[in-house]
C-alpha cells in the first residue's frame, strides 16, 4: 500500500504562514487516521484552517 498526502499551498501566504498552515494540516489529519482503515481506496479531502479544501489523502495499490 502507499499513502498519498497532496496539498497546495497558498502561493500569496508568507513562507512562515505557508510552513504554520501545513504544520497544522500535517498534525490535524495524522491524528485523524486512526478513525479510517488503511487500505487501497479510502481517503478524505483535506481542509485549511479556514475550512477550505486545499487537497487529499488517499491510500493506493504499492
Amino acid at each position: 500500500m502507499k499513502f498519498v498526502l497532496e496539498v497546495d499551498v497558498d502561493d500569496a501566504a508568507t513562507p512562515e504562514d505557508s510552513a504554520r498552515e501545513l504544520e497544522r494540516v500535517l498534525r490535524y489529519w495524522a491524528g485523524n487516521l486512526r478513525h479510517y482503515t488503511l487500505e487501497p481506496g479510502t481517503g478524505e479531502a483535506v481542509y485549511d484552517s479556514g475550512h477550505r479544501e486545499v487537497g487529499n489523502w488517499r491510500c493506493t495499490e504499492a
